[in-house]
């Protein structure tokens, strides 16, 4: 069935009144955006020469009107679309543009990049934005980036294509959360796509959820608070919830959510040759920046890859606003780049470090780190502290217990809100390290440092451990202390098992979220592992008994990424 446009009776004269409200709204921020937000966009990316704008487009600007578009299935998507005014830069000889498809984040409508598409439609995009299936005034039933969204995507290009003054050579897309994950299925599913743009979104749906083996409750939590109000859930996004909640049926779960990871499919993209920007955060409470990063580095065509500190979102929320926004002015480039031709192309690899601010750019994620120190652990003092580093004079054989099940007041904070108070003031989830209760919490700390540390990657530890229960979770945290005793998070993960053998010995890593942090001079690095964290689903039972070792011929330590 050829899409089509379509307003039809049977939305009913509701969804009529909240659509021309809608459309008053988005003419509102459009204007607001012409005053407030153009001044404060950077030149290069947004505005061109003034010999590439005829005077048009001095005079017009970009037309905006909204749609319905009908999918194969008959569901419609409510949808908005700005055009370029006549001039506009960036036109073929058939005077088509560019565009870029913009799927909505989760839990939003197509009104939610209004001002970023005035943007783009004044630098000569065609901008085509959707609300995705099953939110607010869209038909059908919320898919999850699952292959009924993913079919939308290319019956969105096919409308787009037929219906507005895009060039079907040039199509982009771009997106936010789950707009950003769709771009990259996107990506893989239609070779129509030359140039994405994912901002906050997941390359592995199943590490995002259950990485570690562990389920992340809160963040899933959050998703179903936003949800819930905008969205109408299908039978099967309702048992995957169910099923995760309860903790039952995990295979059905992770089969469920690989089907929804772009990295199950990134031989197409690379096959496609589609140019891949990815941007994230060092604190994503919902994807974490670990498997993110894993996708980055199995891309094979174009790729450029930010991380910034902050949470999921909230690095590009202000550019949602119209305001000055690096993320948002690094995807333009990337259009232009791709779509275009114009611009320069940049390193591959952009990183903001925490807490310093600096930036950094490198030839590829495996330049980020250039060396590693191992730190081995050693045995508990008098106040139940054990060294962290020293090499082989810190001692094997020894063995430190905690009670299973309770916090010990070390975790990795409050989704969306821990990342974003990094973010702003600089300020990660912090303890006391002296006072963590030792019955609840092991921790290893080492010596000042007398030169800045500079962490970079993935810090990996490995440990022995006995369990009285054969299921059990740890969290292990890094935290960089000061002379105060106080500790702020560097990075933290999760790691669940099941089915061993209890008073039984067995080797655990865990890999925690990958990172960028500079450890002052002076500072010391403290390792705590507890087996409960609010963010999480454990399994350690409460009361049960969780023991670390470190035999002699297998040490426990931390293998240390520094740049």
């Amino acid at each position: 069935m050829e899409p089509s446009v379509r307003r039809t009776q049977r939305h009913g004269r509701h969804r009529a009144a909240v659509r021309t409200t809608s459309a008053a709204v988005a003419a509102a921020l459009v204007v607001v955006g012409t005053v407030a937000a153009a001044p404060s966009r950077p030149a290069a990316p947004v505005r061109h020469t003034s010999a590439d704008a005829g005077p048009e487009r001095a005079a017009a600007g970009p037309s905006f009107r909204l749609a319905d578009i009908q999918m194969k299935d008959g569901v419609v998507l409510k949808a908005n679309v700005f055009s370029p005014a006549p001039g506009s830069p960036g036109a073929d000889a058939h005077g088509r543009y560019p565009v870029i498809v913009q799927p909505a984040s989760w839990g939003q409508n197509d009104l939610e990049y209004v001002l970023q598409g005035k943007q783009l439609a004044v630098a000569g995009y065609v901008v085509v934005t959707y609300t995705v299936r099953g939110f607010w005034l869209s038909g059908g039933e919320v898919d999850v980036a699952g292959p009924k969204d993913v079919a939308d995507i290319s019956t969105v290009i096919d409308w787009t294509v037929a219906r507005t003054p895009a060039d079907p050579q040039r199509i982009g897309m771009t997106g936010l959360s789950l707009g950003g994950g769709l771009t990259l299925l996107g990506a893989a599913a239609d070779p129509r796509i030359k140039a994405v743009a994912a901002m906050s979104g997941w390359g592995d749906l199943v590490d995002s959820l259950y990485s570690g083996e562990t389920r992340h409750l809160q963040a899933v939590a959050a998703l179903t608070a936003v949800q819930t109000p905008t969205g109408r859930q299908s039978a099967e996004f309702r048992r995957m919830l169910a099923n995760l909640f309860a903790d039952r049926d995990t295979p059905d779960v992770i089969r469920w959510a690989r089907t929804r990871s772009p990295g199950a499919y990134v031989d197409r993209i690379n096959a496609n040759g589609t140019a891949v920007f990815l941007a994230g955060a060092w604190g994503d409470s919902i994807f974490n920046p670990s498997q993110i990063t894993a996708f980055y580095q199995k891309l094979a065509g174009p790729k450029r890859i930010e991380m910034r500190p902050g949470d999921h979102a909230t690095q590009e929320v202000s550019g949602l606003l119209g305001l000055d926004n690096a993320t948002w002015a690094s995807a333009l480039r990337w259009f232009d780049e791709h779509l275009r031709g114009s611009g320069t192309s940049r390193p591959p690899v952009e990183l903001e470090v925490r807490p310093t601010g600096a930036h950094e750019s490198y030839p590829s994620w495996q330049a980020v780190s250039s060396r590693t120190e191992r730190l081995r652990l050693g045995r508990a003092d008098a106040f139940g502290t054990g060294p962290l580093g020293g090499g082989a004079t810190v001692g094997t054989g020894w063995r430190t217990s905690v009670v299973g099940g309770l916090n010990s007041g070390a975790d990795g904070g409050i989704t969306e809100l821990s990342g974003l108070l990094d973010q702003f003031i600089k300020l990660p989830p912090v303890v006391a390290v002296p006072l963590l209760p030792r019955w609840a919490a092991a921790v290893w700390q080492s010596k000042p440092y007398a030169a800045t540390q500079h962490i970079r990657g993935v810090v990996r530890l490995h440990t022995t451990v006995t369990s009285s229960a054969p299921q059990g979770t740890v969290i292990g945290h890094l935290y960089d202390v000061n002379a105060l005793g106080v500790g702020k998070l560097i990075s933290h993960a999760p790691q669940s098992w099941t089915g061993r053998t209890p008073g039984r010995a067995f080797p655990l890593d865990i890999s925690l979220f990958a990172t960028a942090y500079d450890l002052p001079a002076g500072h010391r690095l403290a390792l705590v592992l507890d087996t409960q964290d609010p963010l999480y689903g454990g399994r350690t039972p409460l009361g049960s008994k969780v023991s670390f070792g470190s035999p002699n011929d297998d040490p426990s330590e931390v293998a240390l990424p520094l740049r």
